[in-house]
């Protein structure tokens, strides 16, 4: 039976994730020349324009990375609301995962680009934000669940 309340929780649990993306993207905008190269002892402050995907693939794709973004953001509240059975480790991670895509579809839908800043001290990684860590613990969730449940 769908408890479409507790469904709506997970829901909030993605707005509350976009809410924080958009707000540090929104701080380190106002405020790059102040924040940028601060060492916060395991990452530092950038500031990158990222016309890209992940490691900057597709870049330049504007259009087709925003459709992308909405349609994986429909389908995602379409599963949280309307699947008959999912477990709650399924809610977390596809609520993260729609928290970090709507978080940077907005940015692709309205500036052509995503705005990254977070640039870790101890390996050489690109440049990434919240959404992105967002969308990265709902992966390594699903991936827990199938290796948990579905051997």
């Amino acid at each position: 039976m769908l408890n479409i309340k507790k469904r709506l929780y997970f829901i909030l649990l993605s707005t509350i994730i976009v809410l924080s993306d958009q707000s540090t993207k929104h701080i380190i905008s106002l405020n790059y020349k102040s924040f940028i190269n601060t060492d916060f002892i395991v990452f530092t402050i950038e500031y990158v324009k990222n016309y890209g995907a992940a490691f900057n693939i597709f870049s330049g794709s504007r259009v087709f990375l925003s459709i992308i973004s909405i349609i994986v953001t429909i389908f995602l509240i379409y599963i949280i609301l309307n699947k008959k059975i999912i477990s709650n480790i399924e809610l977390f991670s596809l609520s993260f995962i729609l928290g970090g895509t709507i978080g940077n579809g907005i940015d692709r839908v309205n500036n052509g680009y995503v705005i990254d800043f977070i640039n870790l001290n101890f390996i050489d990684f690109p440049v990434f934000n919240i959404a992105d860590i967002s969308i990265n613990i709902g992966l390594l969730l699903i991936i827990y669940f199938f290796i948990k449940y579905k051997r």
